[in-house]
Formats: structure tokens, C-alpha cells, sequence
């Protein structure tokens, strides 16, 4: 009786995880088909195409990038010294 009432206590904590996940996606994706309206309204005044992916690209381009990109040609590693610790 009590590893059944478990079962369904846990079976209920999941499924509340689960409709609360499912409410916080619907309001991102709600609230990002809002600003890209916004977006596309205030481009559209202003007499200018508006475009996504470009939008997009012009944002990432005016980042510093977070990883470096590594080291140029001339500045390859060609010998990695290797110790014994003991």
C-alpha cells in the first residue's frame, strides 16, 4: 500500500515538472514570436527590409568570440615535452 501510494506521489511530482516545463517553453516561444513581430512592424515602419537570419548574423559579428580560434600557421606546436612523474 504505502510503495503504491509512493509510485503515485512520484508519478504526480513528475507529471507537475513536466506540464510546468511545457508552460515555461510555450511562454519563451510566445514571448520570442512577440519581439520578432515587434521587429518586423518597426522595420516595416521605417521602410526597411527585415530578415531574421540577417539579423542574426549582423548581431554574432558585432561579438568578441568567447574560444580563440587557436594558434596562427606559423605558430603550430611541433614538439610537446613529456615528463615521468613519480
Amino acid at each position: 500500500m504505502i510503495e503504491s501510494l509512493t509510485r503515485i506521489l512520484r508519478t504526480l511530482a513528475l507529471v507537475m515538472v513536466a506540464l510546468i516545463s511545457i508552460g515555461m517553453a510555450l511562454i519563451f516561444t510566445i514571448s520570442t514570436l512577440i519581439a520578432v513581430v515587434i521587429l518586423f512592424v518597426a522595420m516595416r515602419l521605417r521602410g526597411q527590409k527585415f530578415s531574421v537570419q540577417e539579423y542574426w548574423t549582423t548581431r554574432q559579428a558585432k561579438r568578441r568570440p568567447i574560444f580563440s580560434k587557436g594558434l596562427g600557421d606559423n605558430q603550430r606546436v611541433s614538439d610537446v615535452e613529456a615528463r615521468d612523474v613519480r
